[in-house]
């Protein structure tokens, strides 16, 4: 693992394990590409590594990298905003850009680990498993559809070749500010009760969501170069947490006692329900989160407010 090349790695996900593989392979030599339209230059302080300004759906790889391999690409670029509606351009940049990372990979088999989404599921109840039909709500979702579809396809053509899709769920964490609004919600619900105000949530509070901590998400990204075998993992807590036991988790890390207000919830495709099954990661990665919601919370506060 002395060369590694992260997409995305200005992000939230990604610069959180652009820093994480400098610390584990101090003398890698890492490079990060990123073009900031979901990403920012103040998440990489402290980052060493080389750093591409790109859209890597338009880069053309082989002139940037000439005659260069890696021993590993972990591609998290992605238009993640789910509420841009544009079609063409969510389902361009992210499937192309995806396609393009493949063909570059593929001359040498470069292990390729990138990410997918638990937005592939749609809207459900229950836990969700990496073998369910995907029903995505959005384009957002039917881009990362697209994802894994390019990944199975490519990866049957070469058996020797590993391709994994990580498949996070809600994510939240250190790193997520630059999103603003689409920041995690307990990030946002954090800035209303920090500020002494009362958490807004959709009535009545219950829907329900795999929250996963940022650091517990990069430990598997990074475990997934270990899979027996291409394929996809969920990458969540394994446990379905309400708005309204969030709320009470900040209130305890806050020392608040704010109640939250309900209001309608305006959204048609708006999921209400996110669970992943972590049993494949279980066996097969070996992983076992770390920080459930309440420990993430409490870490993450820690780290807000210090």
């Amino acid at each position: 693992m002395q060369n590694l090349l992260v997409t995305g790695g200005a992000g939230f996900i990604g610069s959180n394990l652009a820093l994480k593989l400098q610390e584990i392979y101090p003398d890698a030599r890492i490079t990060v590409a990123d073009d900031f339209r979901s990403g920012d230059f103040k998440n990489l302080e402290g980052f060493r590594g080389d750093f591409i300004a790109a859209d890597v759906s338009r880069l053309d790889w082989n002139v940037q990298f000439k005659d260069r391999t890696f021993d590993a690409i972990f591609h998290e670029a992605s238009i993640t905003d789910t509420t841009v509606h544009d079609q063409l351009l969510q389902v361009h940049d992210n499937v192309e850009g995806f396609r393009r990372v493949l063909e570059f990979a593929k001359p040498n088999h470069t292990p390729v680990v990138y990410a997918s989404s638990a937005a592939t599921y749609g809207i459900g109840s229950g836990a969700m498993r990496e073998d369910q039909s995907p029903r995505p709500a959005n384009v957002y979702a039917f881009s990362k559809v697209q994802l894994d579809n390019l990944a199975r396809e490519y990866a049957r053509q070469t058996t020797a070749w590993k391709i994994v899709g990580v498949r996070y769920f809600n994510v939240y964490g250190p790193r997520e500010k630059h999103k603003k609004a689409a920041a995690s919600m307990i990030y946002q619900l954090y800035l209303q009760m920090k500020a002494g105000k009362r958490p807004r949530v959709f009535k009545a509070g219950e829907q329900k969501r795999d929250f996963v901590y940022v650091k517990d998400a990069v430990r598997m990204t990074i475990q997934a170069l270990n899979a027996p075998r291409s394929g996809i993992y969920n990458c969540g807590s394994g446990v379905a947490t309400s708005f309204n036991e969030v709320i009470e988790a900040l209130n305890k890390s806050l020392g608040t006692s704010l109640e939250p207000e309900y209001f309608e919830n305006p959204y048609s495709f708006y999921q209400p329900h996110t669970e992943a099954d972590m049993t494949l990661a279980k066996n097969e990665l070996k992983y076992t989160p770390e920080f459930l919601p309440e420990k993430g919370i409490a870490d993450y506060v820690s780290n807000l407010n210090g």
